[in-house]
């Protein structure tokens, strides 16, 4: 059952939700206190608009649930009929040739002595490159940075694809077993209010309030339950038009206020719900959302999962080049348009010359032409 056209307004959503992220880590390595803009509307301003690229993570969490639940019942005609084997290839098909080309990167660059690929010991315990990519392959990278830091700086960012991808390991089998859609959200209402709570007992712990499981687990959830709710006539009416536009202002104003380690307990799922509203209006609209100046974000959108991805490695290389020590003031302005605009590149190369190519052939060699998903309700 084809899914339709792609929506716009949640390109955008995505496109949102990875620009926080890339520009949060271009922070980190490039301080942008001394830059300009700093200057001109203070750092505290600027500082509070890059601080928190993690939530940029919790909106994509959502984005994924809604659109994976959504995509599966149009494929099966309600949830309980999903076919397992469509669904898994699926996410193999998606899933696994980006993530393979990375670690081939990134393990290429490390044995050729580019310092910032290697491996590191930021806990003081040495981490071998064989246990990061069976971490990374096997889906618990996230504990693995919760147990000894942030071991290798382009192979970090996989700590949330571990979350999801273990999320979706058993999203099949639920709804084989639970089958109703009441059941489901019972279920998943129950993961979203383990969120806060472990995230609450852990707040003490970078590693538990940030990257582990059922710390994340709730927003996923979210947009699995959105996905159900989104048809519903109630639902349909919390997206009217001036709600929409108080989320955002709602969002925004808990992004800014606060940095997360401080608002993770009940930001997380702030910033949760308000992208599931979002999505709630997104659905509803008839309107493409086809403003010209959002273009940009719409592509960055597109190309969510390849820009996550490799944008570490484009970073990366920056550094060995222009080291942060060297880099002072509005140069690092420049080298972020720089890095955007290579990490765009990189991304639209991969996806067109690469991930596309495979997804199609993988999902050709291995479904039966009925059970294909057209290359629009690919996340």
């Amino acid at each position: 059952m084809s899914p339709g056209p792609r929506n716009l307004r949640i390109d955008t959503l995505r496109g949102v939700s990875i620009l926080l992220v890339l520009l949060h880590h271009f922070n980190i390595a490039y301080v942008l206190r001394d830059t300009a803009v700093a200057h001109a509307f203070g750092w505290d301003a600027m500082h509070a608009v890059v601080r928190n690229g993690n939530y940029g993570v919790t909106m994509f969490f959502v984005i994924s649930g809604y659109l994976i639940t959504s995509n599966a019942r149009r494929r099966s005609g309600y949830l309980g009929a999903i076919d397992a084997r469509t669904f898994y290839v699926s996410r193999i098909a998606r899933i696994m040739p980006c993530l393979l080309l990375l670690l081939v990167l990134v393990n290429g660059l490390a044995a050729a002595s580019v310092p910032i690929f290697s491996n590191h010991a930021p806990l003081g315990v040495p981490v071998s490159f064989w246990l990061v990519n069976f971490a990374s392959l096997t889906f618990w990278m996230n504990v693995l940075i919760g147990s000894y830091g942030w071991v290798n700086y382009a192979l970090g960012v996989l700590w949330s694809l571990s979350v999801e991808e273990v999320f979706y390991l058993s999203f099949p089998l639920l709804c084989i077993a639970l089958r109703r859609d009441g059941r489901l959200l019972a279920f998943w209402a129950f993961v979203v209010a383990i969120g806060p709570l472990y995230r609450a007992t852990h707040s003490s712990d970078e590693g538990g309030f940030l990257y582990a499981y059922f710390a994340c687990f709730d927003g996923i959830a979210i947009g699995c339950c959105t996905a159900l709710l989104a048809d519903r006539p109630l639902w349909r009416a919390v997206a009217m038009r001036t709600t929409q536009w108080l989320t955002v202002t709602g969002m925004t104003v808990l992004y800014l206020a606060w940095p997360i380690a401080q608002s993770h307990v009940f930001g997380v799922t702030g910033i949760a719900l308000g992208t599931a509203v979002l999505l709630i209006n997104a659905h509803a609209s008839s309107a493409p959302g086809s403003a010209r100046l959002l273009a940009p974000l719409r592509w960055s959108g597109k190309l969510s999962y390849e820009l996550y991805l490799f944008h570490l490695v484009v970073l990366g290389g920056l550094r060995t080049l222009y080291p942060p020590s060297a880099t002072h003031g509005n140069e690092k302005l420049l080298l972020l348009g720089v890095f955007l605009v290579l990490s765009a590149a990189v991304s639209t190369l991969i996806a067109r010359g690469y991930a596309t190519p495979l997804d199609r052939f993988v999902k050709r060699k291995w479904l039966r032409a009925s059970a294909r998903v057209p290359d629009g309700a690919r996340l």
